[in-house]
């Protein structure tokens, strides 16, 4: 990743960024052949007022490697959509799980796209961490495994989020990793809701 001018490698300031703001494109394991396929919104959907609506909108997952196709749509409750929980090993909407995921400091090291590798890799590569003035129970980065955040483990982590990105580039079946399989870390369900009036379903 090449850093824009007057940018300070050593230094990241958290501006707060919800883990929803990467879930927009997520790199998933293809059900059907074990490639990388790509889960995005659905074509066609109203555009977003807020980014925590991705957690509503309905989804297509699609493989460029055999074709495969899938759709996925929020249970619609009363006048509300049941949106889903980020967070683990697996994609949420799907329940595949992620293309990107690597051992790292005898943990699971993963992302949801390049994108939200890069954004760990300038967190984690930082020295100097300030903290943005979201609520830190909603932030990313104040949510991270401790693992994660040591200083010990900072070349570790890096270098974990290098093949991530090395794995973003590749596709076929053979290239998945040995651990891109469910860990049985899904996150507890909170049934968050969008009272929007079904805009989303089909």
């Amino acid at each position: 990743m090449e850093l824009e001018p007057g940018i300070d490698p050593d230094r990241h300031h958290d501006p707060g960024r919800w883990l929803a703001q990467f879930a927009g494109r997520i790199l998933v394991v293809c059900p059907r052949c074990g490639g990388c396929a790509v889960v995005v919104p659905r074509p066609g959907l109203p555009e977003l007022r807020y980014f925590s609506e991705l957690l509503f909108q309905p989804r297509r997952l699609t493989c460029g490697e055999c074709g495969a196709v899938a759709e996925w749509a929020p249970e619609l409750r009363g006048a509300g959509l049941v949106g889903v929980t980020l967070g683990g090993t697996e994609d949420p909407f799907f329940r595949r799980p992620l293309w990107l995921q690597t051992r790292c400091v005898s943990q699971i090291l993963w992302a949801y796209n390049e994108d939200h590798v890069d954004e760990l890799a300038a967190y984690v590569g930082a020295r100097l961490r300030e903290r943005g003035v979201a609520r830190p129970t909603m932030a990313m980065f104040a949510r991270l495994p401790r693992w994660m955040k040591a200083s010990g483990n900072r070349s570790d982590v890096l270098a974990g989020l290098e093949r991530l990105r090395v794995q973003s580039k590749r596709s076929t079946p053979a290239d998945r990793s040995d651990v891109a399989h469910e860990h049985g870390d899904r996150p507890r369900p909170h049934k968050s809701m969008l009272f929007r009036g079904g805009q989303y379903q089909t």
